[in-house]
C-alpha cells in the first residue's frame, strides 16, 4: 500500500480559507498523487465547525506547540480568543490522518492551524515569523511528517524513499 498524505482542502481548490478563498496548488504533482489515491483532503478549521469566511486568526504568545500546552492563544483580529476551536481543529486533523493511515501531511503555511515553516506574528500586520501551527505541532508529535505547500519536491523525495522501503 502506498503512503497516504493529509492535504489542506484549500490547496486542492476548495474555498475554505478564512477569507472564503482557496490557495490552489493542484499542479501536476498533486494531481498525480490524487490520481494514485494517496491524498486525504481535509480542512481542520471546517471540521471543527468554524465558518467560511471567518475573521483572520493568529497565534499570540507562542507557536502551535505552546498553544497545545496552554501557553499561547489563538486570537481573531477583533481580539476574541478562539483557541479551543483551533485546538479541536488540530485534534480532528490528527484523527483524520490516523484513520486514513497518513504518514505525511502537506498543509498551508502561515496558518495558525496548518503553518509548518512560518506563522503570523500575532499582531495582524502581515508579518510572519518561523513557527508552526497547532495541527502541524500535533501531527509532528504523533510521527506524521508535515510539509508546507511550497515543499512539494521534498515531499515527493520522502514518498519515493518510503515507497522503496515498503516494496
Amino acid at each position: 500500500m502506498k503512503a497516504k498524505i493529509l492535504v489542506s482542502a484549500c490547496l486542492m481548490g476548495f474555498q475554505v480559507r478564512y477569507d472564503g478563498r482557496e490557495k490552489s496548488q493542484t499542479g501536476a504533482a498533486l494531481a498525480q498523487l490524487q490520481a494514485e489515491g494517496r491524498l486525504v483532503i481535509h480542512c481542520p478549521e471546517l471540521a471543527a465547525g468554524l465558518p467560511t469566511p471567518r475573521l483572520p486568526a493568529e497565534l499570540s504568545g507562542g507557536n502551535g506547540e505552546a498553544a497545545l500546552l496552554g501557553h499561547a492563544a489563538i486570537l481573531e483580529s477583533d481580539g476574541q480568543n478562539v483557541t479551543e476551536a483551533y485546538l479541536l481543529a488540530a485534534w480532528l486533523a490528527l484523527q483524520t490522518a490516523r484513520e486514513n493511515n497518513c504518514l505525511f501531511a502537506i498543509l498551508t503555511d502561515g496558518s495558525p492551524t496548518c503553518g509548518s515553516q512560518k506563522i503570523y506574528d500575532g499582531h495582524f500586520a502581515g508579518k510572519t515569523i518561523p513557527g508552526q501551527g497547532v495541527a502541524t505541532a500535533l501531527l509532528r508529535q504523533h510521527g506524521i511528517e508535515v510539509f508546507a505547500d511550497h515543499q512539494i519536491p521534498q515531499l515527493l523525495s520522502r514518498l519515493e524513499e518510503v515507497d522503496k522501503e515498503q516494496a
